[in-house]
């Protein structure tokens, strides 16, 4: 949300959800951190490990200095870096990493269901199309995502020559996607070399029509615990989710819930069962400023009355949050009408009874086992529910080879 309050834009709310996708090591975190100024691989397994793991989430608000021309005019700094002069905000946006790693492809799905706009970022130094490269345009195309920008990376590391044969093979390869006019720019992020471009890029980005009449629903991207160990019981303070609005409104002092919930084990069942969580919104943020309301656009914490030990360690992702009474039913079974990809870099055998399917239900990834099969509707039994909206459009992934490979999206 940026109001124009007077000669002043508000800034509190992030009009945009700009995600990275793109080949494991291409540079989606170290563009993230060129723009924002945060490295988002916080996990240990992460920075253990050197790659990205879980979505990483960090705020930037996109200056424009009025003197300059563009894209030397736009910056995430209010001093203009080509004249040093006052530069004006123009919007807040909200990044978000994904994971480029073949294993982690569901993440990388969870994060494209509540992204606006897409830095699809192909390195210079490898031949393109790479693996993912390619599963992540399938994602893409699957979601219908326009607004995007190919961000050419590691250009310092080729010459001119290798730089313009790769941009060439880039424009081969999206040819007849939906991004296939997107523009492609060269970019050097440890020496911040044209990210002003990719600024001005974004910043001209055709913005989302909201929906903030109707009940409100927000994803559920992370949550976690904010107490210090061995804090005083009396002082403790509950547990914070965090994600992405939807649709709707959310308010200081709301009673929200939360579905499907937390895990209960029903009594002479051994099969599990989860509880819808209700709870009271006490306090939220954009990760920096405090809010009395928040509209779709951006990610928004939510403080709430929460027993902390649920929410930590994002204990509560992939749930959604509403107002009591106007979510959706969770669902234990899902009955799906699957719709393949064309893929001829796979031999895709016919589904059979019991295979295990991989879906991205909004930030929620759903493991069901396939119990009905006829032509293209197939009825999944879930290894634990999702609350499910209406006309969801939820890829779907097959283990083929040993290796989860995006193989179509299915409609309930």
């Amino acid at each position: 949300m940026v109001e124009n309050l007077g000669d002043k834009v508000d800034t509190r709310q992030s009009l945009l959800n700009i995600g990275t996708l793109g080949h494991i090591d291409h540079g989606k975190t170290s563009l993230t951190r060129a723009i924002t100024n945060v490295w988002t691989d916080r996990h240990s397994e992460s920075i253990k490990r050197n790659m990205t793991i879980k979505l990483g989430y960090a705020d930037a608000i996109i200056y424009k200095c009025q003197k300059c021309k563009a894209p030397e005019a736009y910056n995430t700094k209010d001093v203009c870096k080509n004249c040093g002069g006052k530069a004006e905000p123009l919007m807040r946006i909200s990044m978000i990493d994904a994971p480029g790693h073949e294993t982690l492809m569901a993440t990388a799905i969870s994060g494209a269901s509540i992204i606006d706009g897409i830095l699809f970022v192909i390195a210079a130094n490898e031949p393109c199309p790479m693996q993912q490269t390619k599963e992540h345009l399938m994602i893409i195309n699957l979601l219908g995502i326009k607004n995007a920008v190919i961000v050419q990376s590691k250009v310092d590391v080729v010459g001119k020559e290798a730089a313009i044969k790769h941009y060439n093979q880039i424009r081969q390869f999206i040819k007849g996607s939906v991004i296939e006019n997107a523009p492609i720019i060269p970019v050097m992020t440890t020496r911040e070399i044209n990210i002003d471009g990719v600024l001005e890029k974004i910043a001209t980005m055709e913005k989302p029509k909201r929906d903030v009449t109707s009940d409100p629903l927000m994803y559920v991207v992370r949550s976690f615990d904010v107490n210090k160990p061995g804090i005083d019981a009396e002082k403790l303070t509950g547990g914070v989710v965090g994600g992405a609005i939807v649709k709707g409104r959310f308010k200081l002092g709301d009673k929200i819930e939360i579905r499907p919930g937390i895990k209960a084990q029903g009594k002479g069942s051994k099969k599990e069962t989860y509880t819808p969580i209700v709870t009271t919104v006490i306090a939220m943020s954009n990760g920096v400023d405090p809010m009395d309301e928040a509209t779709p656009g951006g990610l928004i914490g939510l403080s709430t009355e929460l027993d902390p030990a649920f929410a930590k360690a994002d204990g509560l992702v992939g749930n959604v949050v509403g107002h009591m009474g106007k979510l959706p039913e969770s669902v234990s079974t899902l009955t799906i009408t699957y719709h393949k990809l064309n893929r001829t870099d796979i031999q895709e055998p016919g589904m059979k009874e019991n295979e295990p399917l991989i879906l991205g239900v909004g930030t929620a990834t759903a493991i069901g086992f396939i119990k009905r099969i006829k032509r293209d509707t197939i009825e999944l039994e879930l290894k634990r529910p999702i609350a499910l909206l209406k006309g969801t459009k939820m890829p779907v992934m097959r283990n083929i080879g040993q290796r989860w490979k995006l193989t179509g999206y299915g409609t309930a």
